[in-house]
C-alpha cells in the first residue's frame, strides 16, 4: 500500500470519512470503552492481527476498560494513506462488536 502524504484538503476531508476518529498534533486518534476488560483485549489482539499483516502498528493505551488507538507512519513522518486504511480496519473490529460503546 502506498505511504504518500495526505494533502492539507485530504485531512481536512477525514472528519467526513472516519467520524470517530479525531485528529490531534498530526495524528489519528480514536478512544473507545469496552463493556468489559476482556472484550477490549480482545479488541487489541484483533487489531495486532491485522496491523501484524499491514505491517503498520498503531500506538496503543490501554486504561482498563478504554482504549485509545494512536496512528501516523513513522518513517514518513506524516498521515498516510495507509494510515486512515489501518483506521478503517480498526472501526470493523470496533464497530462488529455488539458488547462495546465506541465513543
Amino acid at each position: 500500500m502506498e505511504r504518500r502524504a495526505l494533502t492539507t484538503d485530504e485531512l481536512t476531508g477525514l472528519t467526513h470519512g472516519l467520524p470517530a476518529w479525531s485528529l490531534e498534533d498530526g495524528w489519528l486518534v480514536r478512544t473507545v470503552e469496552a463493556r468489559t476488560f476482556p472484550l477490549g483485549m480482545c479488541w487489541v489482539a484483533a487489531v495486532a492481527d491485522v496491523a501484524e499483516a499491514m505491517d503498520h502498528h498503531p500506538d496503543i493505551d490501554i486504561r482498563y476498560r478504554r482504549l485509545t488507538f494512536r496512528i501516523r507512519t513513522h518513517d514518513v513522518d506524516a498521515l498516510t494513506t495507509w494510515d486512515v486504511a489501518l483506521a478503517h480496519r480498526i472501526n470493523q473490529i470496533i464497530d462488529a462488536s455488539d458488547d462495546g460503546v465506541a465513543r
